[in-house]
């Protein structure tokens, strides 16, 4: 999966993701991740293609560390728990079997922001320069749904409903506990941008891969899926 960064890891069967669009007044990770897809496993539509990697498209930059500390230090007073920076190392979701590494995702030379993987259907990303998660701010953590011959790491995401939990092993040796909000699907052309990476005073993260049908002129999936969650507090 790449985004739609032009990830040189491109992949070989699967698809990627979209890159990020910036607004212009704050720098927000506009994410459209178009993760590689071959069948679709979650339906098994025959209709799927079975081995066509979708088309990577172009993706501004998410943001530096440096513009989410400065957006953080503006932002309103924290209304929710927070924790320290420290880099994701695992995420685990028990309600869909997920217990995946992180591997950090950088700009490539085209401006956009690096894929996992292609070949790796267990392994999460986070952009390495923008929000940890656990950290104030909205962090995203991006995997791939299928590939064009097995199910990936996210192809169970669309399960999981309001109340459920994961967790996020971090550097520190810590864990972040994550509640979820909502689960919500979005066409990639009208994908609501700032509600999914607007500041926030609170620490949140958006787990994201791709879904709805699949187009087979633009080699790619029509939606977004996106599981929307608040750090919850230790008990």
């Amino acid at each position: 999966m790449t985004t739609r960064p032009d990830s040189p890891a491109g992949r070989p069967r699967a698809g990627r993701i979209r890159r990020w669009v910036v607004p212009a007044v704050f720098w927000t990770l506009v994410l459209s991740l178009f993760i590689v897809f071959g069948p679709d496993v979650l339906r098994h539509d025959s209709t799927a293609p079975a081995a066509t990697a979708p088309a990577a498209t172009p993706a501004p930059a998410p943001p530096s560390t440096a513009d989410a500390a400065g957006r953080a230090k503006g932002a309103a007073r924290v209304s929710g728990p927070t924790m320290p920076r420290s880099a994701p190392t695992r995420l685990k979701i028990p309600k869909i079997g997920v217990n995946a590494p992180f591997t950090g995702l950088e700009i490539g030379p085209s401006g956009a922001l690096e894929a996992p993987p292609a070949d790796d259907t267990n392994l999460v990303g986070w952009h390495t320069s923008g929000i940890t998660p656990g950290e104030r701010g909205t962090a995203l953590i991006a995997g791939h749904l299928d590939t064009a011959t097995a199910p990936a790491v996210f192809a169970r995401l669309g399960e999981l409903s309001s109340g459920d939990r994961f967790e996020v092993r971090r550097a520190d040796g810590s864990t972040a506990d994550f509640q979820i909000d909502s689960v919500e699907s979005f066409r990639k052309d009208d994908f609501p941008d700032r509600r999914v990476y607007d500041d926030t005073p609170d620490a949140l993260v958006r787990l994201i891969t791709c879904g709805g049908a699949y187009d087979r002129e633009a080699k790619d999936y029509t939606e977004n899926l996106v599981v929307f969650a608040h750090l919850a507090p230790r008990t």
